[in-house]
């Protein structure tokens, strides 16, 4: 049945997947597509408990990412928690059928490069995985959210989901992005303007011609801190782009079903009219290069800019979170964003580990020395692979970066890889809450460009001082 009201994008993937609704607006969803990685093994205890099986194993597919080690990787981890969590991955999907990219998997990565590199993703799928970044996939047109423990049973044992309508906010960025400028830095500044919480209860479409610009891996990356703003999901509506970047990956249809999904796929765009609850608007042109001072991605600025007063912050209750967030990173207001002494770097995680991303990284360090431990960490084997083909790891390893396994490492710290106390990381990442990198670790997001240049001078840098940005 077709609607005659106009309808966005969210509600058009939604209402496809409808199974039933309750009297409350609660639904039960089709699942077309779940991910899961170490974490799950508590999922998968609630269903042997419950005496159930895995009712779809073959929409179920499992990833080796979290905690897995980027050195040594044929000794396997030398924590033994860690190697339990990675054997209970292997078993309960050995046990129950399902398709896994482990260890020892040649396209091995991190679940939300390895399942839009697989072709695995794909637009107008309504996409699950025990991961909040889950909303990576919806640069694709396809709804995709993080879920619980519980829920991640749930969709094990019945390929379904209960849950209630979200809110729509249509995030519009006109013009296009300056030299120099980012996907990373785009969504840090929509992130500074509608706050960490701004999007809460909403569902994101980003539109716009700079976002219609960006390349499929610069689109993931804005859909991927769609959560920092607060938001359940991101979506970005398919296009030409999408399409070219899917066609002949594995998993994606062949023949004449491919162009039967095309043709589908060209349908799920938001409709001339269709309203959505909140709306905002950003010049695109006005973005630079952008970092984080503080302990939420909402801290973040422009590089050319200065640590903020707490003064200046508004409200009290702002004041203080600002004055709290300066005395754990150990800054002063007023100090110049150039002038933060960086002690690490980290480039990687499912935010910025992709080839695009090696490969602006690769072109600050060309030629040029790391001052600082600087680790460098592809999103994937098959990126790594890709890397090396180009010669990118000769680049990084002559800088003296570390060039390591793909896996999400120093991101949330969970696989031993982790920033010092009190060290500083100038970092890829979605993340800069206290400790989020190690205890006492102190983080600040920005682009791989920014990043690297960090690592070469040993100081927050605007990289378009170093030339070649693109």
């Amino acid at each position: 049945m077709t609607s005659s009201t106009p309808q966005t994008l969210y509600r058009k993937i939604w209402d496809q997947h409808v199974v039933t609704t309750r009297d409350d607006g609660t639904a039960l969803l089709w699942v077309d597509r779940h991910y899961a990685h170490e974490g799950s093994f508590h999922a998968f205890d609630q269903l042997a408990a419950s005496g159930r099986k895995v009712r779809r194993p073959d929409l179920t597919v499992g990833v080796a990412d979290h905690y897995v080690p980027t050195r040594d990787r044929a000794k396997g981890s030398a924590e033994p928690e860690i190697r339990e969590m990675i054997r209970l991955l292997d078993a309960n999907t050995a046990g129950s059928g399902i398709r896994l990219f482990g260890l020892d998997d040649p396209d091995q990565g991190i679940v939300h490069v390895v399942g839009p590199e697989q072709g695995l993703t794909q637009p107008g799928l309504l996409i699950v995985c025990g991961d909040s970044h889950t909303s990576t996939h919806g640069a694709f047109g396809c709804l995709a959210f993080g879920i619980g423990a519980s829920e991640v049973a749930h969709v094990l044992a019945t390929q379904t989901l209960w849950q209630k309508p979200a809110k729509t906010l249509r995030i519009t960025v006109d013009g296009s992005l300056g030299p120099g400028v980012t996907a990373k830095d785009l969504i840090l500044a929509i992130i500074a303007e509608v706050g960490a919480d701004g999007a809460a209860g909403h569902v994101i479409e980003y539109a716009g011609s700079a976002i219609t610009e960006l390349s499929m891996e610069a689109r993931m990356t804005v859909c991927n801190m769609s959560i920092e703003a607060g938001g359940r999901a991101g979506m970005i509506a398919p296009d030409e782009t999408t399409i070219g970047w899917l066609k002949g990956r594995p998993a994606v249809p062949q023949g004449q079903a491919w162009d039967a999904a095309v043709a589908q796929w060209q349908t799920l765009k938001t409709d001339a009219g269709a309203e959505f609850d909140r709306e905002v608007r950003i010049d695109g042109a006005s973005i630079a290069p952008t970092v984080t001072w503080g302990v939420s991605p909402e801290h973040a600025e422009p590089v050319t800019g200065t640590v903020p007063d707490p003064a200046q912050a508004g409200d009290p209750g702002r004041a203080a979170a600002w004055e709290a967030a300066l005395d754990y990173m150990g800054l002063a207001a007023g100090q110049a964003l150039s002038d933060i002494r960086i002690d690490r770097v980290f480039i990687g995680s499912c935010t910025n580990a992709r080839i695009e991303d090696l490969r602006s990284a690769a072109r600050v360090l060309d030629g040029r020395t790391t001052v600082i431990p600087t680790m460098i960490v592809p999103g994937s084997s098959a990126v790594k692979r890709q890397a090396e083909d180009e010669g990118l790891d000769r680049v990084f390893t002559a800088s003296g970066a570390e060039w390591l396994e793909s896996g999400c490492s120093m991101c949330a710290a969970t696989n031993g890889d982790m920033v010092p106390p009190g060290e500083r990381c100038a970092s890829t990442t979605n993340r800069n809450f206290r400790g989020r990198q190690g205890p006492g670790s102190r983080t600040h997001l920005m682009s791989p460009a920014m990043a690297a240049a960090a690592a070469v001078t040993g100081h927050i840098t605007d990289v378009r001082r170093l030339g070649d940005v693109r």
